[in-house]
């Protein structure tokens, strides 16, 4: 088993809440991430895939079309939006880094996997001190 991973980079904002809460009731729970008037991140994005190293070129998966899903898939629609109100794959969700994990993977596996690859994992680092890691 090989194991494959690129990493991309996005900024982007956001803000953790729920909007059937009071502004009090949200900075108690997530604290100044609730801030009223977001506030971002330089996001490191690592999608690890796995799978058999193929006979014929060597690869468990082709790299440049790995980057092209990525960028495609997460990337264009992320970086540089505003997390709660831009990005498709997160409406109607909490922005906290767990729920972005969960949904990049959603957006990744199945095209992934139509390049003969299994997705692995998908971390993203928030902060050079918080990241999240999502098996699936």
């Amino acid at each position: 088993m090989i194991y494959l991973t690129r990493r991309e980079r996005f900024s982007a904002a956001h803000r953790m809440f729920r909007q059937d809460w009071s502004d009090d009731e949200n900075k108690k729970v997530f604290g100044k991430c609730s801030n009223p008037n977001w506030h971002g991140h330089n996001y490191n994005l690592h999608v690890t895939v796995k799978g058999e190293m193929s006979k014929e070129n060597g690869f468990v998966m082709n790299l440049d079309t790995l980057k092209s899903i990525i960028q495609e898939k997460v990337i264009r629609k992320i970086d540089h939006k505003n997390i709660n109100l831009e990005v498709d794959f997160m409406k109607g969700l909490i922005a906290t880094t767990e729920n972005l994990a969960v949904a990049i993977w959603n957006e990744l596996e199945p095209h992934i996997e139509n390049e003969g690859a299994q997705l692995h994992c998908v971390k993203i680092e928030e902060t050079e001190n918080n990241s999240i890691e999502y098996y699936g």
